[in-house]
């Protein structure tokens, strides 16, 4: 009886092994097929094109079959960086790095969208049109995204090879066929013009061209909101790709950003404006007298 256990055991385990080696890995396609709906929806939330998201998921999980996605549902390779949810330590520049982890491939998607639009550094990629896939794939390459050297040329592979950006055109077509005019979070924009979220905040880039004046027409926001917001006088002369927050800015900075490294030219504004913190709790935090600046290479207290 004991020796008839052993064999069924025996037998059960060498099925178990032979049906994890002929476990079929997912093709690109099936990846495509099964995220593409995320990643369309991401894009009309988040303004990233489809084609980048799904092409960085397809490049970063090798078709969903890495370890770091079937472990952890990391879809796009993020490290912790100030990460507060579950963590996984795994090989990639260097032995055993933090990795975040999610309950689910949504989660790492959103996470994903919700890592470039709250990254000061990636601010620039939301001025291109959402169907120029090349100019955000070399702007990621740009600012440092990935440590791959030709990242954004398989970027555009990927993307050209797939036929991704097919998913930026049927957007794009949905949106030409609205009404010139939208409603985004009460605030009446024109069509084009990106409503974006930094630390819970919406905000905008200025544009060549944009005055106080033409903004807050534009932006229906009272004459003193828009200074308020961004402790600015009304006449300071805007900049092309300058954030000017729509909604009051916070005390601290989102959870992913606790210190600041100061880098030559920063001044505690520019700062302020890059996190979305008020000047004065800056200021606070840091116990720093309001007025004056930073030396390069201090490590400013951001919550």
């Amino acid at each position: 009886m004991r020796y008839s256990c052993k064999l069924f055991w025996l037998a059960a385990v060498t099925f178990s092994v032979f049906q994890i080696a002929g476990a079929q890995k997912m093709t690109r396609d099936q990846y495509i097929e099964r995220y593409s709906d995320l990643a369309i929806k991401e894009m009309n939330r988040s303004g990233i094109p489809a084609s980048i998201t799904l092409a960085q998921g397809l490049l970063e999980s090798n078709n969903g079959n890495s370890s770091l996605t079937t472990k952890a549902n990391n879809h796009f390779g993020i490290k912790c960086h100030g990460w507060t949810g579950h963590k996984i330590y795994h090989d990639d520049d260097e032995t055993d790095e933090c990795f975040r982890k999610y309950r689910s491939a949504e989660e790492s998607y959103e996470d994903h969208s919700n890592f470039i639009m709250n990254s000061p550094r990636y601010d620039f990629l939301f001025e291109y049109d959402q169907t120029d896939y090349r100019s955000w794939a070399k702007g990621l390459k740009r600012a440092g995204y990935a440590t791959a050297p030709r990242y954004d040329d398989q970027l555009i592979g990927l993307i050209e090879d797939a036929g991704l950006h097919q998913y930026d055109i049927k957007q794009r077509r949905r949106k030409e066929k609205e009404k010139e005019q939208v409603d985004i979070d009460n605030f009446r924009v024109e069509l084009g013009r990106k409503i974006l979220t930094r630390n819970r905040i919406n905000y905008v880039l200025a544009r060549q061209g944009d005055t106080y004046k033409s903004l807050t027409e534009e932006l229906d926001l009272m004459p003193f909101e828009l200074a308020k917001y961004n402790e600015m006088s009304k006449d300071a002369p805007l900049n092309k790709g300058q954030v000017l927050y729509l909604q009051p800015k916070r005390n601290k900075a989102s959870v992913e950003f606790k210190t600041h490294l100061v880098a030559e030219g920063d001044s505690m504004y520019k700062i302020s404006q890059m996190y979305g913190i008020k000047l004065l709790k800056l200021y606070q935090m840091n116990m720093m007298k309001p007025g004056t600046q930073p030396a390069a290479g201090t490590e400013l207290k951001l919550r």
